[in-house]
């Protein structure tokens, strides 16, 4: 990936906790534990897994800057949000905690020197990855996971509850 690519994907990146905020406002917290079928996720459950996504993300840039060469820890995502029991889990402090891990990685990320971008790390299931794959991945994250809640949504709007609650 170029310089001129690059750049308006970390402002992008950087711009995800506003972009999620503004989301998650147009969605009634009513339906936030809608679950829309078997095996999907609830609005709940989404946002604990970006909190989660993005302690991931942060220790990974880290590891592509400061340890290039090493190895990343994979994780699955639907055992963390069973195990975890992210329903349980406070959405306040979720948000609190992805705000502040992404404005901390997106001011690191804004000022490496394009070297840096081609560093790589080992990880269990992608292989090897450069820090610009690192990017394209959590730069589409937040923007990927809104577009699954907007689904949500809609679902629950054709349920009674979401019916009445329109009306």
């Amino acid at each position: 990936m170029t310089q001129e690519e690059r750049g308006p994907m970390i402002e992008s990146y950087g711009a995800a906790y506003d972009r999620l905020v503004e989301a998650i406002d147009a969605l009634p917290r009513e339906m936030w534990t809608y679950r829309p079928a078997p095996g999907e996720w609830t609005i709940h459950e989404i946002l604990i897994h970006i909190a989660d996504s993005e302690a991931n993300s942060f220790i990974r840039a880290r590891r592509f800057i400061a340890e290039p060469g090493s190895t990343v820890m994979a994780y699955d995502q639907d055992t963390w949000a069973v195990r975890l029991d992210y329903h349980s889990r406070n959405i306040e402090e979720a948000l609190a905690l992805f705000r502040e891990l992404r404005r901390s990685t997106y001011s690191l990320v804004r000022s490496l020197p394009e070297r840096t971008w081609s560093n790589t790390v080992n990880h269990p299931e992608n292989g090897v990855m450069s820090m610009d794959d690192w990017l394209r991945i959590y730069e589409a994250h937040v923007p990927g996971h809104i577009v699954q809640m907007q689904r949500v949504h809609q679902a629950w709007l054709r349920t009674e509850a979401g019916k009445e609650a329109a009306a």
